[in-house]
């Protein structure tokens, strides 16, 4: 905001007194906050720091030892330069011993051969520094109003982030609480690198205020949240101490962030957010993006060098299309529910709602660990954190293979979605599903779309559907019961909650409509199968 001192020397009427700099260059980039004229010697116990001090000398000490002093009292109170005009006390130039203490405390020495009005120096320079807070000034104002309308206009955090890179020019990070990357603008810096070890560099920057710069890290850091419940930092990665305007970018998208929480509650959480991106991202892109694996490593997730596990996680019960709307809620609890998991089981997981059925996860565990010993331990608490949360609901889970690298990732995802897809409705029970388990019921899953399979299906078990809906007779429930037992009567009667003699009625008259003998070992296949197909089917 305020003029460096080589730019207060470069005004016309400094230039017209033939200033020449004879000390202090490396000070030149001092900001001069104001100018304050004296001849006096003990004038530094009355300055504030920042001024350009204005001399003829004619008052200063004739010893070497006393103007020593004198520029050391200036440099100790902070005092940007000091010019001293060659007219009065010294014709041609400053004692040595003033340039030696002004070079030795790094202080520009300007002395002026022509004798200059010191008033006109005074209202140029602070007409200069007038100027630069009014610049300031209207460019906060800008400021305000741009994350006003952001915030009005419900803008997501991305588009926040995006115009803090744009008015700021640096790059810009926002995180959790516990120094994982929730989203980012690079302002055209590789993200791999601005992202490298970011947990690791955060946790080192601690700040003593709300907003703050740490000059070691080059980082201005400012609190995000809202009612006392602070949940994230915003961090502008700047060099150099950053002017007043970028402190109000700063707070001003703090403000819309954490305003955007606020309005969003009841929808899908920034973290889920961050982890749904690269999970669609490793889902539907091969080879994955090149930052891909640094974004996830910022979110605590690392992929390389790590075996990684796809696992799927559906609600134990179907809703109807009508219940749309309390799907997406129980998806977003079950997703919290995981992540929650995941943090109580002590295991790095991307976390999030790729589908309208399904929470992904994606585990990152260290070469050397045992994955049942996790797994048992995962899903243990998955199942008991969903069970906790209002909806209550039981849960399927279900594992892919294990794979070593971000691009095949993908396929045990994928196959986790369909272990899941095809064990919601096996009648097995436990802690989590995987490949070996669903069998003949996982391969129709993935078969269940093809218009041959639903055709036998519909070829088999036609003729009892069709009874049933003319008649309101229950057929159908009754061969199941029959095929779930094996073919033991006995246990299928008790399973239907008839007696045998009026089961087997019913059995003679299923082998009627559809023509075929339940004694056949083929037919009682190829029915079972049947039914199979038509659970997977049917909506």
């Amino acid at each position: 905001m305020y003029p460096t001192v080589a730019e207060a020397v470069a005004l016309p009427v400094i230039r017209r007194g033939r200033p020449r700099l004879v000390a202090g260059s490396a000070g030149l980039d001092r900001r001069v906050r104001w100018v304050h004229v004296s001849e006096i010697a003990d004038i530094a116990p009355l300055l504030r720091g920042g001024e350009l001090v204005l001399t003829t000398g004619i008052a200063l000490p004739g010893d070497p030892a006393g103007l020593s002093r004198y520029v050391e009292d200036l440099a100790s109170v902070g005092a940007a330069g000091l010019v001293v005009e060659l007219v009065r006390r010294w014709s041609d130039r400053v004692p040595p011993a003033l340039v030696e203490a002004a070079e030795q405390h790094g202080m520009p020495l300007v002395t002026l051969a022509v004798e200059t009005r010191f008033v006109s120096v005074t209202e140029a320079v602070v007409a200069l520094i007038v100027d630069a807070q009014l610049a300031e000034l209207r460019a906060a104002e800008q400021v305000h109003e741009t994350f006003t309308a952001l915030t009005v206009a419900g803008a997501e955090p991305a588009e926040v982030l995006r115009e803090v890179a744009r008015t700021s020019g640096l790059p810009v990070v926002l995180e959790t609480l516990g120094h994982d990357v929730l989203a980012y603008d690079a302002a055209g810096q590789d993200p791999a690198e601005l992202l490298a070890d970011w947990g690791q560099r955060s946790r080192a920057v601690s700040v003593p205020e709300r907003t703050a710069y740490h000059e070691e890290a080059g980082w201005l850091v400012t609190v995000v949240g809202a009612r006392g419940a602070d949940w994230g930092r915003l961090v502008l990665l700047s060099p150099d101490d950053p002017p007043h305007r970028h402190v109000v970018v700063a707070e001003r998208a703090a403000s819309a962030l954490a305003v955007h929480r606020l309005v969003a509650r009841d929808r899908e959480s920034l973290e889920r957010q961050a982890h749904r991106t690269v999970l669609t991202q490793l889902l539907g892109q091969a080879p994955p993006p090149h930052d891909l694996p640094a974004r996830a490593a910022a979110l605590g997730v690392p992929l390389e060098r790590r075996q990684l596990l796809g696992v799927a996680i559906r609600p134990g019960s179907t809703t109807s299309p009508a219940q749309a709307v309390t799907t997406q809620e129980v998806l977003r609890d079950l997703a919290e529910a995981t992540a929650l998991a995941a943090r109580r089981a002590t295991v790095p997981a991307l976390v999030g709602v790729v589908d309208d059925t399904t929470v992904r996860a994606l585990l990152s565990l260290p070469p050397q660990v045992g994955l049942e010993a996790v797994l048992r331990r995962f899903a243990t608490e998955v199942h008991r954190t969903a069970a906790a949360t209002q909806h209550g609901l039981p849960v399927v889970v279900a594992v892919g293979t294990t794979v070593l690298g971000a691009p095949d990732v993908r396929r045990s995802l994928g196959e986790a979605a369909h272990v899941a897809g095809a064990a919601l409705r096996s009648p097995s029970a436990g802690l989590y599903h995987r490949l070996d388990d669903v069998r003949l019921r996982g391969l129709l899953h993935l078969l269940r779309d093809d218009e041959r399979v639903r055709a036998f299906a519909e070829r088999e078990l036609g003729p009892l559907v069709t009874r049933d809906a003319a008649q309101g007779s229950r057929l159908l429930e009754l061969l199941r019961c029959f095929c779930e037992q094996g073919g033991n009567k006995s246990a299928a009667a008790a399973a239907a909650h008839l007696s045998r003699t009026a089961y087997y009625q019913q059995l003679a008259r299923i082998e009627q409509v559809l023509g075929v003998s339940l004694e056949d070992p083929e037919s009682v296949l190829s029915l079972s199968v049947a039914l199979l197909v038509t659970d997977l089917t049917t909506p």
